[in-house]
């Protein structure tokens, strides 16, 4: 097992280079342009929103209040009738890419803390790099990728956006991996 403080240097590191990373990916390429759709006629859409004053948070149309309600004419009638929405409504503001950007930093921070952990507990002394990559870029990949799946399986969220997002988890772990094993105390 390896001390943590051994694995700073990796650890932040890889925080920086998959910052980057993502960064080129969400910037300067077109891959992930069309993860949302517009509504249409989207100003009156956000004018009939602004009078009922929703806060922050997340929302569900129509939303049962029981599994009874759930099975209730009612409750199926509106489902059928539509339309059906799953919504996040985010406080009126400014958008604050400072804000955002550090959070997601901070982030990576700590899944590279985090794979770091992992690995000191996993891989023993002396193992090859290639164990090194691999102990560490599978568990980054899941720390990026495993959580993304259910909001397909159970909100709908389109497939292409899910699968954007796991190649994006993809090429982060395997960055990870690939910094860890040049780093790794011998």
């Amino acid at each position: 097992m390896y001390a943590i403080e051994t694995l700073w240097l990796p650890i932040l590191l890889s925080a920086v280079a998959v910052f980057i990373v993502s960064s080129v990916i969400h910037m300067a390429t077109p891959w992930h342009k069309n993860d949302f759709s517009k509504v249409p006629d989207e100003d009156n859409v956000m004018a009939a929103l602004r009078p009922f004053g929703i806060p922050h948070g997340e929302y569900m149309i129509p939303k049962a209040d029981s599994m009874a309600d759930m099975r209730s004419p009612g409750f199926k009638a509106k489902m059928a009738a539509g339309p059906n929405v799953i919504m996040t409504m985010l406080r009126p503001m400014p958008m604050s890419m400072p804000s955002f950007l550090i959070q997601w930093f901070l982030y990576v921070l700590v899944v590279s803390a985090a794979v770091a952990c992992l690995a000191s507990a996993t891989v023993m002394h002396g193992a090859s790099p290639h164990h090194v990559f691999h102990a560490v870029a599978f568990s980054s990949f899941l720390a990026y990728s495993a959580a993304i799946w259910p909001f397909s399986i159970w909100y709908q969220r389109p497939w292409g956006t899910t699968i954007r997002s796991t190649i994006d988890g993809l090429i982060y772990g395997l960055v990870t991996g690939a910094i860890f094993m040049q780093f790794w105390p011998m």
